[in-house]
């Protein structure tokens, strides 16, 4: 289909290529077209800006270049590797996937749609993606960006939350879509919404469908697509015990409510108010410990989100007398916290606390 919408679909398209093959950034993962390194980038990127994964990316495949490396590693250094990336839950997903991948698939990522999606934490978009950058198959692959891009070209209104607005962008892009080249395709798309095509104030002048926009024609871009409705923040409480002996601390897995599981926190609690995040603090170190160690409140406070939470932590501090052993809790030296499978949090705690061996501040 030659003409969509009264869209010049094919001038677009050859428009957008062009720009893309001339203008793209070099970015790490457009280096190889290996479905398993497309795979660790496109996992890495969610939710998660371009210049805080490169320096990780490069990292994790350094230590696991392969699916088979991926899949053999210990889940606690894939958590190392991936400590300060956020979102911990893809790490565990991607290496449940690798596994799965070397035990069905013969250690190479499925070409086939649905066996992608059938794997841990590969959703639609992820396995579109995928298959159109590694294999070359006619997926168009459907994201922010790509949504954005969309709804401008063609004046399409509503938001991703509204199914029929949804139906109307996925059709457009099949249509739309390069057969010849759905990778490029897609991968124009998305940087055309990363650099030009922007929420705020877009770079129309320097866009390269600026001449079938319909959102440009209207010298509307921003009204479309309409945003997203966001989960209003809630505030919390969250009291934290550092509890040393020598030069170690002990940590616990996770934190409260299922936050950060698998990844390693200095015990804490959390609360509705500071009196009641350190009671839950104190119950769970009694239920750890047997007893609750005498606290030292410090002075120091910070803040911290996580997804939809605005937490206030509140550190206290203590100094144990002996290696206590208890369920989810072990020693770490204080020299190896910021290499252990450490939450983000927990490093942001340990650099205001400054434990780092040689002064702290506290007992």
């Amino acid at each position: 289909m030659r003409r969509l919408n009264g869209l010049d679909a094919a001038a677009a398209r050859r428009a957008l290529l062009r720009w893309y093959r001339s203008r793209s950034r070099d970015l790490p993962w457009r280096r190889s077209k290996s479905p398993y390194t497309v795979w660790v980038s496109e996992v890495m990127l969610q939710q998660t800006q371009i210049n805080t994964v490169i320096p990780y990316y490069k990292k994790f495949l350094e230590a696991f270049p392969t699916i088979d490396h991926l899949a053999n590693a210990p889940l606690e250094r894939v958590l190392e590797l991936w400590s300060g990336l956020g979102y911990y839950r893809r790490a565990r997903n991607l290496h449940q996937a690798a596994r799965e991948i070397l035990r069905k698939h013969g250690g190479r990522f499925p070409a086939d749609l649905k066996l992608a999606r059938s794997l841990p934490g590969v959703g639609d978009y992820t396995a579109r993606a995928v298959l159109s950058i590694a294999y070359n198959q006619p997926y168009a692959a459907l994201d922010g960006n790509v949504t954005r891009v969309t709804a401008r070209l063609l004046g399409l209104r509503g938001s991703l939350a509204q199914s029929q607005f949804r139906r109307a962008v996925e059709t457009t892009l099949g249509l739309f879509l390069s057969r010849r080249s759905p990778g490029d395709f897609n991968q124009a798309l998305m940087e055309l919404g990363q650099t030009l095509c922007l929420p705020r104030s877009p770079q129309c002048p320097s866009c390269p469908l600026r001449r079938w926009c319909r959102a440009f024609q209207l010298q509307r871009p921003e009204d479309f697509p309409e945003p997203k409705r966001r989960r209003q923040p809630e505030n919390w409480y969250m009291a934290t015990a550092i509890l040393r002996k020598n030069q170690q601390v002990l940590m616990a897995r996770g934190l409260s409510d299922g936050l950060l599981d698998g990844l390693w926190n200095f015990p804490s609690a959390l609360g509705r108010s500071r009196n009641e995040a350190l009671d839950a603090l104190q119950e769970k170190l009694r239920e750890a410990l047997g007893s609750s160690p005498a606290l030292r409140h410090s002075a120091r406070e910070l803040r911290h989100n996580i997804t939809y939470r605005s937490i206030r932590v509140q550190v206290y501090a203590a100094e144990l007398k002996e290696n206590v052993r208890a369920n989810g809790l072990r020693w770490v030296r204080l020299q190896a916290v910021g290499q252990a499978a450490v939450s983000q949090l927990a490093r942001k705690i340990a650099r205001e606390a400054d434990i780092s061996g040689e002064k702290t501040g506290y007992p």
